[in-house]
């Protein structure tokens, strides 16, 4: 491979930087157009490691919200604004991420250069991520970045011999680089959906930013709710559905059927929407865990409230009388119309349905209970003569009328499970270590994963519908898969905000619980 000094000025700094383990997390480039680039795509020889991931994060003309939503999208999280993004990275479980070295080109050339240089310092003093900064001398955010223990490599500081095709060699690479363009220079019309659409989304969201006082019919509180699922949308039909998803009613009537035709194209169909702010019907509220009982829709709230929705349009039906206080985690309907719940200690509950229940299905309750109180469960489902609950240290227990059988699935915590009430009842999981696996009972469980990703599981139901079973996933990094189980097909969604719950109704639709909306969208 040629002398890296010779490829670009600045290099052989940078990649001393790179391999040093006790080096500063923060390094500062200064000017030197092109040298980011070249490092995304330049890599040692060979492979046999696992290496760190390299993500080229542009800064031309962006503001910090959408470097949140950039540089949350290449770490696998999910981030509602700059210090989300830290609080997040900070505090949550990071599955089986790698670790990442962040390129931040041309800082001083931002919308926000300043509030960027906050965030990228922030990001800095935590062990997930290191970060290079091309920034310029003497400017604000430069002096802001150099205040604490800073790597700072000057190209000019380098002989360079420039390459005869004035571009950045690209060495083979055995890391992950990921890139996108700038910011487009035209912005669009901020009230013309399809235009917003269309554009560039960072570009997009530079404009709703400095534009903080015009709604714009509604598109701009829905763009900025939905902000990280359109800048990594790849279509313009994929913006066109998330925005839906998340456009209060209150918003310009001519949106939603703009926004439905622009929509078209996209593999799913919005069904229904409920955003916060709605009144025809109402917002339920946030959504911490959700279930589905025949055409209704069971909800709990932050608080433990479990609200009862009816499936076609989420009309509300009134509150489950339950004893239950603190959050609830999980719910799981029986088939005799008792409801179960878990709460955040991993106690057990029984709403009681309005028919007798069997004796024999009460003592399987309370037996299930007393277990519970001694050994805490993190996840729960229910089908006919049948409690399942999984664990903390990865194992599933399924607790029905003729015994106890278990399972190790997961390392690490279980995070969500589901029963399937068919000939053969069968078992899903989701754990922390982002697997979900398929377990039937008194057998093995299925050797390979039926889905997985590097980021933990945090919503799982999975249901009979007439298509044959379906499961619904949610991992932490914001993404969605409905799984066609005996086809062994899937279909992503990502609405854009935390996920923090799904289900499937009996008619084979997806419904994902947010924050701020609980949306119900089918296939096409």
């Amino acid at each position: 491979m040629p002398s890296v000094r010779a490829e670009l000025p600045g290099a052989s700094a940078l990649l001393g930087w790179l391999t040093d383990p006790e080096a500063p997390r923060l390094c500062l480039v200064n000017e030197a157009p092109g040298l980011l680039d070249w490092l995304a795509g330049h890599g040692p020889r060979g492979a046999g490691r696992r290496r760190t991931a390299r993500a080229l994060v542009p800064l031309t003309d962006q503001t910090a919200l959408g470097t949140a939503w950039a540089v949350a999208g290449r770490l696998g999280v999910v981030a509602t604004s700059p210090a989300d993004l830290v609080r997040v990275l900070a505090t949550t479980e990071t599955g089986r991420a790698p670790r990442t070295v962040l390129l931040l080109p041309a800082l001083h050339a931002a919308a926000e250069p300043v509030p960027i240089a906050e965030l990228l310092r922030d990001l800095a003093t935590l062990g997930r991520v290191r970060v290079v900064v091309e920034t310029r001398e003497g400017t604000p955010e430069h002096a802001l970045l150099a205040e604490g223990r800073v790597a700072r490599v000057d190209p000019r500081d380098e002989e360079h011999e420039e390459r005869p095709d004035g571009g950045a060699a690209r060495g083979e690479t055995g890391e992950t680089a990921e890139t996108r363009q700038g910011p487009a220079d035209a912005s669009p019309n901020l009230s013309d959906p399809v235009a917003v659409c269309a554009a560039d989304p960072f570009t997009v969201t530079t404009g709703y930013v400095r534009d903080a006082s015009d709604e714009h019919g509604g598109l701009r509180p829905a763009w900025l709710r939905a902000g990280q699922a359109l800048c990594m949308a790849r279509t313009p039909a994929d913006r066109a559905l998330a925005l839906l998803a998340v456009l209060g009613d209150g918003a310009d009537p001519r949106l939603r059927p703009a926004l439905e035709e622009a929509a078209g194209p996209a593999r799913w169909r919005l069904r229904w929407s409920r955003v916060v702010g709605d009144v025809a019907p109402p917002w339920p509220g946030p959504v911490a865990a959700l279930a589905v009982q025949g055409g209704t829709l069971l909800a709990a709230d932050l608080g433990g409230a479990v609200r009862l929705l009816g499936a076609a349009d989420a009309h509300p039906l009134g509150r489950l009388d339950h004893p239950v206080t603190g959050r609830v985690i999980a719910l799981a309907p029986a088939p005799d119309g008792t409801v179960l719940l878990l709460d955040e200690r991993g106690r057990l509950h029984t709403v009681r349905g309005r028919e007798p229940r069997p004796p024999y299905l009460q003592r399987l309750t309370e037996a299930v209970s007393a277990t519970l109180t001694r050994h805490p469960g993190t996840a729960l489902a229910a089908i006919s003569g049948s409690v399942v609950v999984g664990d903390r240290l990865g194992s599933v227990h399924a607790f029905g009328l003729t015994g106890l059988h278990q399972a190790s699935l997961h390392s690490g915590r279980v995070t969500a499970v589901g029963a399937v009430e068919s000939e053969t009842p069968f078992v899903c999981s989701g754990g922390s270590d982002g697997t979900v696996r398929l377990w039937t009972p008194g057998r093995d469980p299925e050797p390979q994963p039926l889905a997985e990703r590097p980021s933990p599981v945090v919503s799982l139901h999975a249901t009979e519908t007439p298509h044959g079973p379906f499961a619904a996933v949610a991992w932490s990094d914001g993404s969605v898969e409905l799984h066609d189980i005996e086809q062994k097909t899937h279909r992503s969604y990502r609405p854009g905000p935390p996920v923090r719950a799904v289900a499937v109704t009996p008619d084979g639709y997806l419904l994902v619980g947010l924050d701020e909306a609980l949306v119900c969208v089918e296939r096409t």
